[in-house]
């Protein structure tokens, strides 16, 4: 076995305290530094990770000093997408040479080229490198593929059906819906989870990614609601977003068939939102096969509340992440970060790097998916089925990432 981790957590902010709190189910490794765009950021996370004794951090005012801690072996890049790029540039100056891994959020990058400039940075320092798709790592979806191929696969065949959505109100930073910094809207955002869960369902344990090709791509975008007058002037309140000049999209849908080994179709069908009212996030998966199904939904569990009108409080998530309501019942993940599987997906990265072993999602997974992504808009954008591999993905920029993107265009075709 290898020696304990020296993890350098960069970015503070939302996803990095997810991160940094999963670690109580971590073992082997330890936060010893956090960096992020502020001070005070890098100063309250670290702070967090010594208060749940997941490692004795320090707040770090730069990338460089961080990765130059002699204490630190490898690291998670939790920013925001428009400075992902940079960030990774900076690890790979500072770091080539001294870590031994690079872990980085979804999505690798906001085009083609970004993604494949991360790849080609990680395998210069060659270091071991992990895209962090949580998603892949929750109990629901781990344990019922496990039964799903163990059980009804072997019996009646392998599945060819899998569905995976993502849905909550909305992003809680200003630069989520801004499509120029994200790189697009909620289809940017979210759909790479929904795309690369429903795939890993179908994927035969054992076997290689390119054991599944993908073959047509579809999708369909639009806004229906945060382009509507009130939530314009909410979002402009809130936000400092102005998504009557340069809106995103709220919603996305998308259908990647796949050829299997044996010639077989095999489908995902992917949805994702903004606009979904409800507790807070749902996260959902089923599966079908010829004798056999299995569902997952995050908000069916073992917990409700229920608070009558006489029941007032603050607004927050002190129950489920996205959080909508404090009164009425409401449904209450009781530990988040494993149920979303952060704490899974760190176990998984966090081994494999202390005894050198490649890890199931690299950054040549986030680089397929990234593809994936650009697809999917330029299907919208064309109002077209595509097939595989679309030319002209290279150089693609979504209208949403350029912001000239419109609702009108989802009447369109486009």
């Amino acid at each position: 076995m290898g020696k304990r981790l020296g993890v350098g957590i960069i970015g503070g902010g939302f996803v990095g305290r997810f991160h940094i709190r999963s670690w109580l189910g971590v073992r082997h490794a330890d936060i010893l530094g956090v960096c992020s765009r502020t001070e005070k950021s890098a100063g309250e996370a670290a702070a967090l990770a010594r208060e749940l004794g997941v490692g004795d951090a320090t707040a770090c005012t730069s990338v460089t000093e961080l990765v130059e801690d002699p204490r630190i072996d490898a690291v998670w890049i939790c920013v925001p997408n428009h400075v992902r790029l940079e960030v990774m540039q900076e690890v790979h100056a500072a770091g080539k040479g001294k870590l031994v891994g690079v872990a980085c959020e979804k999505p690798l990058g906001r085009t083609v080229p970004e993604a494949r400039r991360m790849l080609e940075l990680a395998e210069d320092m060659e270091v071991l490198h992990g895209y962090l798709e949580n998603q892949l790592f929750m109990p629901p979806v781990v344990r019922g593929k496990e039964i799903l191929w163990r059980r009804g696969a072997a019996a009646a065949g392998r599945p060819y059906l899998a569905r995976s959505a993502e849905e909550h109100g909305g992003p809680h930073e200003p630069w989520f819906w801004r499509g120029k910094e994200q790189g697009g809207g909620v289809l940017n955002d979210m759909m790479c989870h929904s795309l690369e869960a429903a795939r890993f369902m179908l994927q035969e344990p054992g076997t290689p990614r390119s054991s599944l090709v993908p073959k047509t791509v579809s999708c369909d975008i639009a806004s229906l609601k945060w382009t509507r007058d009130e939530y314009i002037e909410r979002l402009k309140r809130d936000m400092g977003v102005d998504y009557a000049v340069a809106p995103s999209e709220d919603f996305a849908r998308a259908t990647v068939t796949y050829e299997t080994e044996d010639g077989k179709p095999v489908i995902t069908e992917a949805t994702t939102s903004w606009s979904y009212v409800g507790p807070g996030l749902r996260l959902t998966v089923e599966v079908m096969g010829p004798e056999y199904s299995m569902q997952g939904n995050s908000l069916n569990n073992h917990l409700n509340l229920f608070f009558s009108r006489e029941v007032s409080g603050a607004e927050g998530e002190d129950l489920i992440e996205k959080q909508f309501a404090e009164q009425g019942l409401v449904p209450v993940v009781t530990d988040e970060e494993a149920e979303y599987g952060y704490t899974g997906e760190n176990r998984h990265f966090v081994d494999c790097f202390r005894n050198g072993i490649t890890p199931s999602e690299t950054f040549e997974d986030g680089l397929e998916v990234t593809k994936l992504l650009m697809a999917c808009y330029m299907s919208a954008e064309r109002g077209e089925r595509l097939s595989w591999e679309p030319e002209g993905l290279e150089d693609f920029v979504p209208a949403v990432a350029r912001e000239t993107w419109k609702p009108s265009d989802a009447l369109e075709g486009r």
